[in-house]
């Protein structure tokens, strides 16, 4: 089995700004700008704000507009929007990070633990706002172990025809598309699903207190393995995480199995 650490939402460059640690502690992912998807900020929600009302109330100079397009993959939230009938969370990669997957030989039963750049925020007279002086940290915020992996358009279910990735047509003839879905329950906890979205929990926080955020607090066993785009990556005892590459794909030892059921349950 690998676990993939998968780098998603917006960050200093997509988006440009951090993802919200939620008053609530919900830790929301916002997808990051693109203008040939279908989905507008403005149209996803969440407890009756919409994703644009939350990005300028937290940035009130975002370059963003109400109706800017946007990637959201993965998709991981049923009630952020209107769905049909027939629903389930799905991931999608292409080109060069799917190629980086397909190399690394990810495959079904594997596991991506999504993380990304978030903040803590706070309603401040009135308006949600960034936490002054609060965490500024990588965050893993979900997980999905693939249960099928969608290489051809024609094998997509009709339910997928909304994802981003299914409108991929130019990137599905030349092969460098693929939608991952979730396995009916997590093989290493099956009381629970295959896929989740997590709150904030401290030991959710990958990055090590008193540092930016690129550098993690990982348990030593890590130092075990190869963590592909990280080679040089620890520095004695401290992780300092690539900042190129959206996937960082490892074999899951012993010890690295049990955190990672940790972090999920």
């Amino acid at each position: 089995m690998k676990i993939i650490l998968s780098r998603k939402g917006f960050d200093s460059s997509a988006g440009k700004q951090a993802n919200p640690i939620m008053p609530d502690g919900t830790l929301l992912s916002l997808p990051i700008p693109e203008e040939e998807d279908a989905d507008m900020y403005s149209l996803l929600q969440w407890k009756g704000m919409s994703y644009y009302d939350i990005i300028h109330s937290l940035n009130p100079k975002t370059h963003l507009l109400p109706d800017s397009k946007c990637h959201l993959d993965p998709d991981l939230r049923y009630d952020i929007k209107e769905r049909q009938d027939v629903w389930r969370p799905a991931f999608g990669q292409m080109r060069a990070s799917l190629s980086h997957l397909r190399n690394q030989e990810v495959s079904i039963g594997d596991i991506f633990l999504f993380f990304g750049w978030f903040r803590d925020t706070e309603i401040k007279d009135g308006r949600l706002r960034y936490k002054k002086g609060g965490l500024d940290a990588h965050i893993i915020y979900g997980y999905m172990q693939i249960g099928k992996i969608i290489e051809r358009k024609e094998d997509a279910p009709k339910w997928l025809k909304e994802h981003p990735h299914f409108l991929y047509d130019q990137s599905w003839s030349i092969n460098r598309n693929a939608i991952f879905l979730p396995s009916e329950v997590l093989s290493i906890q099956p009381s629970m699903n295959g896929c989740g979205i997590l709150d904030y929990r401290r030991d959710r926080v990958l990055t090590k207190d008193g540092y930016s955020r690129q550098y993690w607090d990982l348990p030593q066993f890590f130092k075990e393995v190869n963590i592909s785009y990280n080679a040089k990556s620890w520095q004695q005892d401290i992780f300092k995480s690539a900042g190129r590459g959206q996937e960082f794909v490892m074999e899951a030892t012993f010890d690295i199995l049990n955190w990672v059921e940790q972090i999920i349950l």
